[in-house]
């Protein structure tokens, strides 16, 4: 009887932690080639390159001349992704691809706590995908900068920026799609949230002007 009652106690604990798990956070693309910062702005999911693994990379593809000169480092890579009907643990937006400058229809989905499915299409025909690992708080990511970092071109605030992460960590390195632009619309960090990175992204122009869908 007290074997079956431990087991239950168990069994609920893991749904706690299942239930508490999210796609907030440091993530690792596949190949360690950098690291993308999913935060939460106004109740739809973006997500910037955090590290990259080569630096000095320029967003040169970007089908918007005047941006062909910035950084790769802490440009929004998965946009504006609302929480999916049919499934609580997917979210449904698009993911800008910095290799070749495209935009593709995309959907995130926590398999596990630290795993997340990331998925990319183009009228459903021509498809990709990768699998990110959550990146732990403090480690090492690529480049050999601390999780948890500000990329540059974020907002300043009060607190120092850290030196400048390692290369363009584009989800799909495959050119299919076509760009997509943004229609302005407000929008701000998760309310409470105390999060100093996340009102950083959130202000990001891209962020802030985007369209809630």
């Amino acid at each position: 009887m007290r074997k079956l009652a431990f087991s239950g106690m168990f069994f609920l604990a893991a749904a706690g932690v299942a239930q508490a798990a999210d796609p907030l956070g440091e993530w690792k693309v596949e190949e360690d080639k950098a690291t993308i910062r999913i935060v939460d702005c106004n109740s739809r999911l973006w997500g910037v390159i955090a590290s990259e693994q080569i630096p000095g990379n320029l967003d040169n593809k970007n089908p918007d001349k005047a941006k062909r000169t910035r950084p790769t480092l802490g440009i929004p890579v998965l946009l504006n992704m609302k929480k999916a009907e049919d499934d609580k643990e997917k979210w449904e937006g698009q993911i800008y691809d910095a290799t070749s400058g495209r935009t593709y229809d995309a959907n995130i989905q926590l398999k596990s706590a630290n795993t997340l499915r990331v998925e990319g299409c183009v009228a459903m025909i021509l498809c990709g995908g990768q699998t990110w690992t959550r990146v732990v708080e403090g480690s090492t990511t690529p480049g050999g900068a601390k999780s948890g970092a500000v990329a540059p071109g974020t907002p300043k605030t009060t607190a120092t920026n850290p030196p400048a992460p390692k290369t363009t960590a584009a989800p799909f390195p495959a050119p299919v799609g076509a760009p997509k632009t943004a229609a302005p619309k407000g929008a701000t960090a998760k309310a409470g949230s105390g999060d100093q990175a996340t009102s950083e992204v959130c202000l990001l122009p891209e962020i802030a002007s985007a369209p809630a869908k």
